[in-house]
């Protein structure tokens, strides 16, 4: 499945979910499962330009992305998990190629306040920057 399929997925998926604040809280604990090795979270993976503390690891296995975040918000944790599942197990070339659409399309744009939909452009920046250093 393409990196364009699997986002056409997950919004379909996402949309089971008629209303918009119950797909973030639905996000939100899904994200809750995802951990981040605490020998990761160090200052180096810290996504610059969040209020939050976010940290975004990436990896290149086998040809393919996988990547995994911590964040200090539930909400900020959950929304970057979104990206780090969207974005693992694809190759590099398709990462830095496919934008996110999930967050226009799911409406969460209207529910994020510009302080947080800043910060989500700034792990999206990351893991492209990630992907371009491996491809």
């Amino acid at each position: 499945m393409s990196l364009a399929e699997k986002q056409r997925q997950l919004i379909e998926d996402l949309h089971l979910i008629p209303d918009v604040q119950e797909r973030l809280s639905a996000l939100t604990a899904y994200a809750a499962r995802m951990r981040l090795d605490p020998a990761q979270q160090i200052d180096a993976h810290l996504v610059p330009g969040c209020v939050s503390r976010v940290w975004l690891y990436g990896q290149l296995r086998d040809g393919l992305t996988r990547f995994d975040c911590e964040a200090d918000s539930p909400m900020v944790k959950a929304l970057a998990a979104l990206l780090c599942d969207l974005y693992s197990e694809a190759t590099p070339a398709e990462v830095i190629a496919v934008e996110p659409e999930i967050w226009q399309q799911c409406q969460f744009t209207k529910m994020l306040t510009p302080t947080r939909l800043n910060g989500l452009a700034n792990v999206r920046r990351l893991i492209r920057e990630k992907a371009a250093a491996w491809a």
